[in-house]
């Protein structure tokens, strides 16, 4: 991409980062991929709950601050697409101070272990975590887990072994008891390959079919 009138090649360094930036803030938004924007998401979870002890890495914030966070890492770059290339959420990371980077994954995941053994990996996008997970897998879980020392449940998307949401749910216990027979009922015939418990709370999880493994 060119900047304003011409090419940057011929640019001095100086001038060009600032050019990068200033196209950057004019732009409004920063090309963050999914890995970072989750990263974000994670941290935006954990500033909310517990305090401005942890950064502020708004869109706002973020835009207002490019020269300190990024500007060290355009030496070389001379295009737009060539910023969008750049490892944003190392670049995040490295700006966590160490108590906080090693608390991370245990306040706030990026895949939980659900009771058939698989690592979900959760979706931190929105304002509440969402796990998506096929139903069979969660079976024998009899509350919702808990994220951020127990203060946030995330949304539960149980999933048809098609990965089709059957149940949107942060309530995990209330779906067994009040939503479940009628999802089994409806189901059983249409995925008669899968395991459809009369009692979830005490079968087997699992991410196989009949098959591969037991269930009714």
């Amino acid at each position: 991409m060119i900047l304003e009138r011409g090419p940057l090649h011929d640019k001095p360094p100086e001038a060009v980062r600032r050019a990068l930036l200033e196209a950057l803030a004019r732009r409004g938004e920063l090309p963050f991929g999914d890995e970072a924007e989750q990263l974000r998401g994670r941290v935006a979870l954990l500033r909310r709950h517990l305090g401005d002890a942890w950064p502020d890495w708004s869109d706002e914030t973020l835009l207002a601050t490019l020269d300190t966070w990024l500007g060290p890492y355009l030496d070389g770059i001379k295009r737009l697409d060539e910023v969008a290339r750049l490892p944003f959420e190392r670049i995040l990371l490295d700006r966590l101070d160490w108590s906080l980077r090693a608390r991370l994954d245990e306040l706030a995941p990026s895949r939980l272990e659900v009771p058939s053994g698989s690592r979900i990996r959760l979706d931190y996008r929105g304002e509440t975590p969402v796990l998506a997970v096929k139903l069979q897998e969660v079976f024998g879980w009899q509350q919702t887990p808990r994220l951020v020392e127990g203060r946030v449940a995330p949304r539960l998307h149980l999933l048809s072994p098609a990965r089709r949401p059957l149940q949107v749910t942060e309530d995990l216990a209330s779906f067994w008891a009040n939503g479940y027979p009628e999802v089994r009922k409806e189901m059983r015939g249409r995925y008669p390959k899968h395991p459809w418990p009369e009692d979830p709370l005490t079968s087997p999880a699992t991410a196989r079919t009949k098959r591969h493994g037991s269930g009714r």
